[in-house]
Order: structure tokens, then sequence, then C-alpha cells
């Protein structure tokens, strides 16, 4: 009987899609347990006992000790061994907010504990970089120096500079995000953890307080992050830390706070480590939809901005964002598809809110319901996984055809567990230049994918469609996790 009930779980993840006339099968429960194993290949510091990506080591060690302060933790952004705090706090943020609404569903599939372990190495080292009310260490690592080497994280010999914010060099937009992801954890370890959850809001409440009592963009005060993780600006990590915390209190300083608000921007394009409005206003439409708020103002605005970005997703809206032939939302060339996993989470959530309230989406050409929603979502995620014209998974390690020269050091270089032999800066770039598949998997990496004509390089030198992020996978946790 055992054998019997194996075999039907298995045949109830297995989704079969037609492409091009070929038959796919589209396993959305490992593409949820790859996008979670993912998060332990980027993680710095000391691993774990229950490390399950085994050809990771320890690095970064001394994060911090030039500065007299204990950094060691976190994650690498990307390909590269540098801690930059503003995508490190938005992955964050996008994981926790996957778990406050999809907490039951990952639970079901085994993944809870996996996410919310995800979620807690990135806050503990939060923690520790806000050892004063307002003061906030924004990263670890000098990125030129980083970027002109080419070694596995465990064998790092580049400058490991550690750059702050304070009251005398603001940076708004870092203490709101990592409020954000702060507020936003808080929630999803509320039951099971309620010391550490109150713990975490604690911080968030003082991060708020610092983003708003000291404002400025962090990338003017630390102009070593200018190239790298640039601002455009601090006022949609306000709104976004307003609303997580109004979330996780219901106190009305968040609340007047948020219907007072006067930096919001209107309807957005797109949803990312830079822009978070579209996120905040499909938070604050809950509200709306629920009633509990006027659908007018300030809070009317949100929900309606939120909807028209997700009727331009639907091809339904005044301004349509660009869909591939292949079917793909296309932002950016490059990473894109970190812009589509984010919208993927938005555009799920928003619709389960519909769902809740009994209510549709009224687009410019068509009212459309909560399933017509998360039929979009899904089809982002199947094209992904392998339902695409290049009939290829953007996700490492996911189905037989997915990339294999991704741009990453650790993953490029021989494991240090097969050959603890030091790799020096320039030695790696042997590594790099090989015409051949990198020799650790980088599972549940989500690539930065196709251009706008559908079409994918499988080239480690090629940055801007090679290179996997952690924002790039977060989005697509919550949204795997709901379909599944």
């Amino acid at each position: 009987m055992a054998s019997v009930r194996n075999n039907i779980s298995l045949l109830i993840v297995l989704i079969y899609v037609v492409v091009d006339g070929v038959v796919c099968s589209i396993n959305y429960k490992q593409a949820l347990t790859n996008s979670l194993l993912y998060f332990e290949a980027q993680r710095s510091g000391t691993l774990p006992a229950h490390q399950r990506v085994i050809w990771r080591g320890n690095s970064g060690l001394k994060d911090g000790h030039d500065a007299g302060v204990d950094l060691v933790g976190g994650y690498y952004d990307a390909g590269d061994n540098v801690k930059f705090g503003l995508p490190m706090a938005f992955t964050v943020t996008l994981l926790a907010w996957s778990v406050v609404e999809y907490g039951n569903h990952l639970k079901v599939h085994n993944e809870l504990q996996n996410a919310l372990v995800a979620i807690k190495w990135g806050t503990d080292y939060f923690i520790k970089a806000h050892p004063q009310p307002n003061l906030l260490y924004a990263g670890v690592g000098d990125g030129d120096s980083d970027h002109d080497c080419w070694q596995r994280p465990e064998d790092m010999t580049t400058p490991r500079t550690v750059y702050k914010i304070d009251e005398s060099n603001p940076g708004s937009d870092l203490a709101a995000e990592t409020s954000a992801a702060l507020a936003a954890a808080s929630i999803a370890f509320h039951r099971l953890d309620p010391k550490y959850s109150s713990l975490l809001l604690a911080h968030a409440k003082q991060l708020f307080n610092f983003a708003t009592t000291h404002q400025g963009k962090y990338s003017d005060s630390i102009q070593s992050v200018t190239k790298f993780y640039s601002s455009s600006g601090f006022q949609d990590e306000l709104l976004w830390a307003a609303a997580w915390l109004q979330r996780a209190t219901g106190e009305k300083i968040y609340h007047d706070f948020i219907g007072n608000f006067q930096g919001n921007q209107g309807p957005r394009s797109m949803f990312s480590w830079d822009d978070k409005f579209l996120g905040a206003q499909v938070l604050l439409a809950k509200q709306v939809l629920e009633g509990k708020v006027p659908n007018s103002g300030n809070w009317g605005n949100y929900n309606a901005e939120a909807e028209q970005f997700l009727c331009n997703c639907l091809q339904k809206g005044n301004n349509n964002i660009f869909k591939t032939s292949g079917g793909l939302l296309w932002f950016n060339e490059w990473d894109n598809l970190q812009y589509t996993t984010a919208a993927s989470l938005a555009i799920t959530v928003y619709a389960d809110y519909l769902s809740a309230t009994g209510k549709s989406l009224k687009c410019p050409s068509a009212l459309v319901n909560p399933s017509q929603l998360i039929a979009v979502a899904r089809s982002q995620v199947d094209y992904i996984l392998g339902s695409n014209p290049k009939k290829m998974s953007y996700m490492v390690g996911y189905g037989s055809n997915y990339p294999q020269k991704v741009h990453h050091r650790g993953a490029s270089i021989v494991s240090i567990k097969k050959d603890p032999t030091p790799v020096g800066c320039k030695d790696g770039f042997n590594w790099f230049h090989k015409d051949t598949p990198n020799p650790n998997i980088l599972v549940g990496a989500i690539v930065g994918g196709p251009d706008k004509n559908d079409n994918y390089v499988d080239d480690r030198n090629d940055f801007q469609m090679a290179e996997a992020a952690t924002a790039n996978s977060a989005g697509l946790v919550g949204v795997l996790a709901r379909i599944n």
C-alpha cells in the first residue's frame, strides 16, 4: 500500500503541459524543494550541521572583525562574494511574505521549516548588523576588488570592508527595507517562536524610526555601492516597512503614516529590490478589499495602483507589460527573471485576497476573476521550469535541460571538499574560462533568463543572462507553494 500511496502522491504533483506538441512534466513540489535549497548555497559564515548543500564550506568567518563587530553570517547576493544589505533584506522580506501567506501550503509539502531556516539565516545577521537604534551595517566586502577576482567564498583574499549607515550618513531605504524584512519575519515566527518574533519586531520598529527621522539614500552615504545596488529613492521602502509594521502590530502610528503618506509614486512598471511600491500597494489593498479602510484617498489609490499593474501583466491594461512570444513577462534585459518572479508573487497574493473577499479584478478591457490571475502566475512558473520555446528550465538542477555554466564563483570552481588547495584571486579564472559545465550544481538558482525574443545562451561570461541572485528565487517560493 505504501508504494501505491507514493505513486498517487507523485501523480498529484505532476502537471502536464504541451509545448510545441511536446508533453513536459512540471513537478512543482520538486521545484519548491530546489528553490529553498539554493539559499543554503548562498550562505556566508559557519555552516550548520544540517547543511544540505555539501559542496560549500565555511566562509567569511572574520567578517566585521576590522570594525570591531561580529558580522559573520548572512547571504552572498549572487555569483560574487559580497554581502549587500539592500538586496539581502528584500530577499528575506519576500521569503517571509511567502510564509505569512502560504505557511500552511509550505507545511503540507514539508518545506515550512526549511523556509523558516532560510529566513532566520538572514534575520540573525540583521540583528547583529543593528547593534544600536540608529546604526545599521550595510554590507561586507568591496565590490570592485571582489569582481576583479574569481574565487570560492571559502578562499576569499579580497578586502572584507565594512559599510554602515548612521545619523550622519543616513540610508532610509536600507533601514526601512531591513525593517520590512524583520517585521514580516516577526509574523512568520509569531506562533512557532514568540520570543524570537518579539525580538525581530523590536528591531523593526527601531529601524523604521531611524529611517524616518534621518532621511537619505544609502547609496549617497556609501558611494561604493552605486555601481552595484544604487538606490533610486527611499519612499517606497518607507511605505513598504510601514505596511508590514501595521500588519505585524495593528498600531495606529503605522496606520496613520500610511493614510497620510505623501511619497507614493503611482502605478509601477515592476517590483524589485529597488522599487517596492507594488508590494506595498498589494499588501495595503488587502485592507481595502476587506472593507477595513475606505476605498478612497491614499488607501483607494494603493488598491487602484496595484490593480493597474496586475491588469498590465494580464495584457488587459492601458500600459501592458511586454510579453515575449513564448509567454514570458519581460521587464529588463539584465536579470529579467527577478522581476518576473516578484511580479508572480504579487499576482498570486492579490488573487487570493480577491478570492477571500469574493471580488474580481476590474481591468479596462475585462473583468478578471482570481483563478485567471493564478493561471497567469502559473504560466510564468511553467515558462521558467521549461514550458518555453527553448524547452529549457531556468531553474538550475530542475529537469534534464537547465543552464550548466551559471555565472557563480563557488559553483564554477571545484568544491573545497574535493580539492582544498586554495584558489588564488586570478587562479579562479582558469575555471571561469573553461567551456565545460560547472563542477557544482547550484540547485534551485534562477538565472537571469532569456532575452525578449526567448533566446538564451548558456555562457558563464554573460552575467546578464547567466547570473543567479537570491531575490530571483525568493519571489518564487510562495508561488510554488501556492500552486503546488
